[in-house]
């Protein structure tokens, strides 16, 4: 086990209980963050040092540190939740740790121990810990991220020194008034990612390549945007950020990652649970041909999306430049609820956790 000693500095412009449960009581998400960060230093040659957590706050860099220019940089995104006997947990902190280092080797950028990431988590809850929500289905949302911080222009080589982070923001239900189905609009003109390029990374030039045809989604009239293949585009990917799923009956069917689509955990864990639910699960390949032509037949009755922020979205519609059509009767499934339920009942303690996904903080 590798663990690093953190220097302690605890803020002493702290909120107060009352500045806190303003925030908590409609947090939204992603609009507020606790009084602490974690911060750790990279630098070649040393390895990780300087350990630290922190009052939140601005970071002062240099205007030619690499991140504003080169863009590397990764982040996770992962929740803390508070469960009904008032234990502090995260669930499968150890996957998020491992897909973190697996986006640092893509980027060219340092790993960081597994027990480090999972151990500066634990810290900024502990210390944070009356951020987590105790309404139903609320939690704190936690965000490590690492960034290039060498203050040096040229595309030679990668950066020679890196700062990681942790942030933390108290989150809403994602659905308010009950789960809702989203409508999807097919992208034709735009790429998300291609083979041998950084799709199953978590780093943000994924996601700032995502926002003109998410913008194009919403001119259509539609929540989201479905990615295809880069080559014919008709081969379904994913969902903005999320991972996709289709309910053809008992069979329960995501596209195969082929290094384009983003590695869920949520999604591992849904294939993980399925057959216990009566399901068979089973990754393969769905054109966009097939999608319409199984919702008009009724072979496809549900399809949903799966990720960290909304757990599980059902979608209820699709359109496309050329087509569209409706997905069952445009309500949330029976099967997708199930699978909703099974997995917000294991996070919040509701449901048995027999697999040791969920890590205890405290």
């Amino acid at each position: 086990m590798t663990q690093l000693s953190f220097d302690v500095q605890l803020n002493p412009r702290a909120r107060s209980a009352g500045e806190r449960e303003e925030v908590l009581a409609n947090p939204g998400f992603g609009q507020f963050f606790t009084d602490h960060m974690i911060s750790i230093d990279w630098t070649e040659g040393r390895g990780w040092h300087d350990a630290r957590l922190q009052p939140y706050g601005p970071l002062v860099l240099d205007p030619a540190t690499s991140v504003f220019h080169y863009a590397q940089e990764l982040f996770e995104g992962l929740k803390a939740y508070r469960q009904s006997g008032g234990s502090i947990v995260a669930f499968r902190p150890h996957a998020n740790a491992a897909r973190f280092n697996r986006s640092a080797a893509r980027m060219a950028m340092p790993e960081l121990p597994e027990d480090v990431f999972v151990q500066s988590l634990e810290l900024l809850v502990q210390t944070d810990r009356e951020w987590v929500p105790t309404t139903d289905g609320h939690s704190l949302y936690l965000r490590p991220f690492m960034i290039a911080t060498q203050a040096a222009l040229g595309v030679n080589h990668p950066s020679r020194t890196y700062k990681y982070m942790v942030i933390a923001s108290p989150a809403a239900s994602y659905f308010s008034g009950g789960v809702k189905p989203v409508s999807v609009w097919l992208s034709t003109e735009f790429t998300r990612a291609a083979p041998g390029g950084t799709g199953f990374a978590k780093c943000g030039g994924n996601y700032a390549a995502a926002f003109v045809a998410q913008r194009q989604a919403v001119q259509e009239g539609c929540d989201q945007v479905v990615w295809l293949d880069a080559f014919e585009h008709r081969w379904v990917e994913e969902m903005g950020g999320m991972n996709l799923f289709f309910v053809f009956g008992d069979r329960l069917v995501t596209p195969t990652l082929t290094g384009t689509l983003l590695p869920g955990i949520t999604r591992d864990s849904i294939l993980s649970i399925a057959a216990e639910l009566g399901l068979r699960p089973e990754e393969g390949k769905i054109s966009i041909e097939d999608w319409q032509s199984a919702c008009e037949s009724g072979e496809l009755t549900e399809v949903f999306a799966c990720g960290t922020a909304a757990v599980v979205t059902p979608v209820g519609s699709v359109k496309g430049a050329d087509r569209g059509w409706a997905v069952g009767d445009g309500t949330p499934g029976p099967v997708t609820m199930k699978i909703r339920e099974e997995l917000v009942g294991i996070q919040y303690g509701f449901r048995p956790d027999t697999r040791d996904w969920i890590h205890k903080i405290c």
